[in-house]
């Protein structure tokens, strides 16, 4: 099992105006292609100006291939322009259990 998370900063205020776009454009092409959302988290400390994403996939392989399709959706791509003023970096982290 292979964990992602996937942690967005955006402009600062701009987190209410992401989940409001996601919520009606992006979640469910994201959940459909890539499965369930563990967590959508964001910070009680430090950079309260992020969204943190919780993704669990069986394997790499399998990632890579719901990835793909998910960046090779055209909805996918415009929900991607209707945030992208608000994104001001992305992180992704691939964490396996220990």
């Amino acid at each position: 099992m292979i964990h992602e998370l996937r942690t967005y900063t955006l402009v600062p205020g701009g987190v209410r105006d992401y989940l409001r776009i996601y919520n009606e454009c992006g979640r469910a092409l994201q959940t459909r292609t890539l499965g369930q959302l563990i967590a959508l988290m964001t910070p009680e400390s430090g950079d309260i100006n992020q969204l943190v994403f919780h993704w669990a996939f069986d394997s790499l392989d399998e990632r890579a291939r719901r990835r793909a399709a998910l960046m090779a959706d055209p909805a996918f791509a415009e929900f991607r322009k209707q945030v992208r003023h608000l994104l001001v970096r992305q992180e992704s982290r691939l964490l396996s259990a220990a």
